[in-house]
């Protein structure tokens, strides 16, 4: 069985790929971590389960594999359903993940992930409000050109996974002024799932 390391409800990269998991019900035994004051002792922690000290990391049969991204194709050669079934659609999900993955350091610097608290953001830069429109561009995309009632088509999939806690920061920070009546639906949608309810309440 899989072993997931994670820390809820702080780490937005374990949500990634403990909602995935969730949602696709592929069993895992659950790892919780904490993250630490003491960052060196932190590190010292971490060390024991993770090459590089962060989560999420993923043990399969003595394997580890760590980073998100890399954890989702892991498991996609598993699991195809983690990915739509159309070719392009595939690549579109996979692009969207990896501009997430590698993008937005504005809104990741200026709106921490908290998922429990409501600090509505008074003064949004200019860089800020960039990264939000692109980000209005890119859901819409997923919604409009596959219409589905998820991001690839009528199935939670991978792209959706990396995009919860986009969802969460707009209602910590109340950014829903900058996404379209579509996008909030899909938000609406999102915070609605069981499963991120577990992982708000864990």
């Amino acid at each position: 069985m899989y072993q997931l390391y994670f820390n809820p409800p702080k780490s937005s990269w374990s949500l990634r790929i403990w909602i995935l998991l969730k949602e696709l019900n592929i069993s895992f035994e659950p790892k919780i971590v904490r993250y630490l004051d003491d960052l060196n002792e932190q590190h010292k922690q971490f060390k024991n389960f993770s090459p590089t000290a962060k989560i999420p990391v993923l043990h399969a049969n003595g394997v580890i594999i760590w980073d998100s991204l890399a954890i989702t194709e892991f498991l996609a050669e598993s699991y195809p359903q983690i990915w739509a079934e159309d070719k392009i659609v595939r690549a579109w999900s996979r692009s969207a993940c990896a501009e997430m993955h590698s993008g937005f350091e504005h809104l990741r610097n200026i709106c921490n992930f908290d998922p429990l608290a409501h600090t509505p953001l008074t003064e949004v830069p200019r860089v800020l409000e960039l990264e939000l429109e692109r980000l209005n561009e890119l859901l819409q995309q997923g919604l409009i050109q596959f219409g589905g009632n998820f991001l690839a088509g009528e199935r939670f999939t991978a792209v959706d996974a990396f995009f919860v806690p986009v969802m969460l920061r707009i209602r910590t920070y109340d950014l829903h002024r900058y996404f379209s009546p579509q996008v909030l639906k899909y938000q609406d949608r999102i915070l609605s799932l069981e499963t991120l309810k577990m992982w708000l309440e864990s």
